[in-house]
């Protein structure tokens, strides 16, 4: 992982810190001289932080490994809906049973919001790290006891309410996962360089759903149909008690973040104090705005990714027919597609700022939808490999910039909290639910390019988020000091302030 700092130019040679003040982004400059008229001088040392490489390394490394862990565990259930509705409701059709089987998927989304509510003040208040150690331990939990449940079968009707409670489980401890993780590794982030070194968190989510799901597509491919459903599918729900207990470890070993360390002044202390006993609706009240923001973009995000995480397997097993194999093998290879592009994108939004890969990316769901599912139906190999690459891409696109845009939208002290409501009400209303309205809208209507129209609409909605959605490329977070990964860059950063401010000061 490179986290080495990244040469930018700067105020040496023939360009002068003028020539840098004029190169800077419309966004950098603007806040910037906000700071500087709120603060009436320029930037001194004591003002930017410099993040340690080894430091921001192991930062980065450990939250994105501990969510490669975290997203294994929780992805795996999707691959194997259709098994575990056979085991779990085999009275029901085999519509009935998917829909059952995504149904209890759906649970766990029901209670993230509660995960959120609960974890999000306790990790504004007690500090990231211990909050995401838990998440990390209880999610293992979880995962593991789903595992070792009997099926229908065995013992009746408490098997399927005892996955439900296992699924709520994972949900609660993922509630305060993603947001926690997010807010953690853009804490730690240098400002230019966040896009790129946040999506390495989203690297390790899909890098953990890849895991799941090549593990899954080896099963199918080993075992037969009656092996699967007698004891395969509890082969990688069963493999979470170890990697629960190393992704526990290293994030015990993680230091807290530098903006939680050191709350920048007297007014983002006392917004602390003045949150701490009703840090829900202080959030509602004073950030309502940024809260919807959130939650348009965190639809758009994760409509598409539990379109093509969750219901692209079953969609192909069940609505088109095709082998279990076959179907993981295709969804495994979108997943190697977006661990490839990932964070290529997020550099890319460093550059040219996050707005516009939202805007084109959703505007290009809109128009290719259709397309895709069309392709992804047909017959043959490469057909459908085109249709999932493009899905694929789209979703790269969406969860690259992710983790470095929405913890922007909210200030220190309650960021970890706003985090937790506003991306977890709009995962548990619309991404999680995402394969079980699907499915039963495929079910009900018989048009199998139901998928596709449910993706256009959700780009509709994201193209409208982007609207009001803040550009945060390279700029401080909301209420935090400027973060540099060297003093050439803190030097670069002074000398840029000190000609801004002079030129501010000449425009009064």
């Amino acid at each position: 992982m490179d986290v080495t700092p990244e040469g930018q130019g700067g105020p040496s040679g023939a360009e002068g810190p003028r020539n840098t003040v004029a190169h800077l982004p419309h966004q950098v400059r603007e806040e910037l001289t906000r700071k500087l008229r709120r603060s009436r001088r320029a930037l001194r040392e004591e003002d930017v932080r410099i993040v340690e490489p080894p430091l921001l390394r192991r930062a980065v490394g450990a939250s994105a490994l501990g969510n490669c862990m975290e997203w294994f565990d929780f992805g795996v259930y999707s691959y194997l809906a259709a098994t575990i509705g056979k085991v779990f409701f085999p009275g029901a059709s085999p519509g009935a049973q998917v829909i059952s089987s995504f149904a209890t998927f759906a649970a766990a989304f029901v209670v993230r919001p509660l995960g959120g509510l609960v974890f999000g003040p306790l990790g504004d208040r007690l500090g990231r790290q211990k909050v995401l150690a838990t998440t990390m331990i209880m999610m293992a939990i979880g995962t593991f006891a789903i595992g070792v449940i009997p099926g229908y079968s065995t013992i009746g009707i408490a098997a399927p309410v005892l996955l439900l409670l296992a699924r709520m489980v994972q949900g609660f401890s993922t509630g305060g996962e993603y947001g926690g993780a997010t807010t953690f590794v853009a804490e730690y982030s240098p400002d230019r360089r966040r896009g790129f070194l946040s999506s390495w968190l989203d690297f390790g989510t899909f890098v953990g759903y890849a895991l799941g799901s090549a593990l899954v597509t080896l099963l199918n491919f080993a075992l037969t149909d009656d092996q699967m459903i007698a004891w395969g599918w509890r082969v990688p729900f069963l493999i979470a008690g170890p990697l629960g207990a190393i992704g526990l470890y290293m994030r015990l070993k993680l230091e807290e973040s530098p903006a939680f360390q050191q709350q920048l002044d007297e007014h983002e202390k006392g917004l602390a104090q003045k949150s701490a006993g009703s840090e829900f609706r202080t959030i509602v009240k004073n950030h309502w705005e940024a809260l919807l923001v959130c939650m348009g973009i965190v639809l758009l995000y994760n409509v598409t990714n539990y379109m093509v995480t969750g219901y692209l397997p079953t969609y192909q097993t069940e609505t088109l027919h095709r082998s279990s194999g076959s179907a993981d093998l295709l969804v495994l290879l979108g997943m190697v597609w977006i661990v490839l592009l990932i964070t290529f994108i997020g550099r890319l939004s460093d550059h040219v700022g996050r707005r516009p890969v939202y805007a084109v990316a959703a505007a290009a769901m809109i128009v290719l939808s259709v397309p895709a599912f069309l392709l992804i139906r047909m017959h043959g190999t490469w057909p459908p490999v085109f249709g999932v690459l493009i899905l694929s891409t789209l979703l790269a696109c969406f969860a690259a910039p992710s983790a470095a845009t929405l913890p922007a939208l909210f200030p220190t002290a309650v960021r970890y909290a706003a985090m937790g409501i506003g991306f977890n009400f709009a995962v548990a209303a619309f991404g999680g639910t995402t394969p079980l309205v699907t499915a039963a809208l495929v079910n009900g209507t018989g048009d199998d390019l139901m998928p596709a129209y449910y993706l256009m609409l959700a780009g509709a909605i994201g193209l409208l988020t982007v609207k009001f959605l803040p550009e945060s490329a390279q700029v401080p977070l909301n209420g935090s000091q400027p973060m540099v990964g060297s003093e050439q860059e803190q030097r670069e950063l002074i000398t840029t302030s000190e000609a801004l401010y002079r030129a501010t000061r000449k425009a009064a």
